[in-house]
């Protein structure tokens, strides 16, 4: 059992109460009585409701790499399920609160091949042994309500594997991963969509792609070093196309590229306020475990990853060949590639460390194909067309291969519409869940 910390506090923000919650967990489940860390969850409860008993929901949100969201009053999807729940924040193992996994932390672990060991017990199996020795401690042992956005979805369908006692429904939102598609597979099918968003982004915003393609030419001939330290080169700036998975993304990269050249004296350079921007999107410092364990989320097979991201592109090479052709420049996003552990601050110092995981052999399957198919929890999906980060052809086929799952599948939002969407997302997948729609 985890054992939560004492003295916990709570707070009050307008219209609802916040209550911090610490608990020990294994590092290592199948060795229980080896080494601990602790990890941080908030409890959020309606003001007018926190005296009741009322059934608990855990958010697991999106990554891998990236805390809980911090809520400021009852906005976006919060605001909705307040009405029915207790909600748990829960900061996965190695981020937010938790106890971290950072470029200043890992070192503590000793070598580069100690840090790649201790990463290997963070992907979605392990958390769902966290969230179950969690859930023993708050609810007391009765079974709580999972809601996943995007790889907490996959967190959540590892959920539905190997522990669906713990469950008594189950909500999705852009995160039903293939449950046999490894890494090669997932970026094979991810080129052309980043390639399809991109070109819809110049449809709407037409001389972007002149504006795109004068910020690439620059940096193939002159090194630009934003504030935080990142090293930005073509390859690097086409990353920023990970803002077009999002539903004001492609506004946003507009924006940035409008104002991306200043007049200086040594001649036209990037704007420090461009850098700020871009740096904003590029950075891994707050969350590293995102570059690090990125492609292991999605290896079942035993076999290394190998930087599949970067193989594969060059199946693609309408996203290398801009500057001789004058086909339009591609924006790229929600891959990894070993250029990465140079350009990033946060990430030159787990070089090592990354190559070794992108080695390492012996990866365990994350979903159980037999038990989702007598599932008996009730689920629902939201499932959005065209989704940038995952597969909507992968989601489809897993939802057909879980009993009794329920999906939406909609235009409407992309890949963050339960954040966007206020409380229409966690309303639909809820009435689903219930059978009211």
């Amino acid at each position: 059992m985890p054992k939560a910390a004492a003295g916990k506090t709570s707070v009050r923000q307008p219209g609802l109460v916040l209550t911090d919650h610490v608990f020990d967990v294994p590092l290592d489940h199948k060795a229980p009585d080896g080494e601990r860390i602790q990890l941080y969850a908030r409890e959020a409860v309606a003001t007018s409701r926190a005296g009741d008993d009322l059934p608990w929901l855990v958010f697991l949100q999106g990554g891998p790499g990236s805390a809980a969201p911090r809520p400021v009053g009852r906005a976006h999807w919060l605001d909705r399920v307040l009405d029915d729940y207790r909600v748990l924040l829960l900061d996965q193992r190695g981020t937010g609160r938790s106890t971290p996994a950072t470029r200043q932390t890992l070192p503590l672990r000793g070598t580069p091949e100690e840090q790649a060991d201790y990463l290997a017990h963070f992907r979605a199996d392990a958390i769902v042994r966290d969230c179950e020795l969690v859930r023993a401690q708050v609810t007391g042992g009765r079974p709580w309500s999972v809601l996943g956005q995007s790889f907490g979805g996959f967190c959540a369908v590892s959920y539905l594997s190997y522990a669906p006692e713990g469950l008594a429904e189950v909500l999705i939102t852009g995160g039903l991963p293939g449950l046999d598609a490894d890494a090669e597979t997932v970026y094979r099918a991810a080129y052309p969509r980043m390639e399809r968003k991109t070109l819809a982004h110049y449809e709407r915003y037409p001389r972007d792609e002149a504006a795109a393609r004068r910020i690439a030419e620059h940096l193939a001939d002159r090194e630009e070093v934003l504030a935080d330290g990142t090293l930005l080169t073509p390859e690097a700036f086409q990353q920023l196309g990970i803002l077009l998975g999002t539903g004001d993304g492609s506004h946003r990269l507009h924006y940035l590229l409008e104002s991306a050249f200043v007049p200086t004296a040594a001649g036209p350079r990037l704007s420090d306020a461009f850098g700020e921007q871009a740096a904003a999107v590029l950075s891994h410092a707050a969350n590293p475990l995102y570059a690090l364990l990125h492609e292991a989320t999605y290896a079942q097979d035993g076999r290394a990853t190998h930087w599949a991201a970067e193989r594969v592109r060059s199946e693609f090479p309408q996203f290398d060949r801009h500057f001789e052709t004058g086909e339009p420049f591609l924006f790229t996003g929600e891959t990894v590639h070993p250029w990465m552990l140079r350009t990033h601050p946060a990430l030159r110092p787990l070089r090592r460390t990354a190559e070794l995981l992108a080695e390492r052999e012996g990866w365990g399957p994350l979903y159980d194909p037999a038990q989702l198919a007598r599932n008996e929890v009730p689920v629902a999906a939201a499932i959005y067309h065209d989704d940038l980060y995952v597969d909507t052809a992968d989601s489809l086929r897993t939802a057909r291969a879980i009993r009794g799952l329920r999906t939406w599948v909609t235009d409407e939002f992309e890949h963050d519409g339960v954040r966007t969407g206020g409380g229409a997302v966690a309303d639909r997948l809820l009435r689903l869940v219930r059978d009211e729609a």
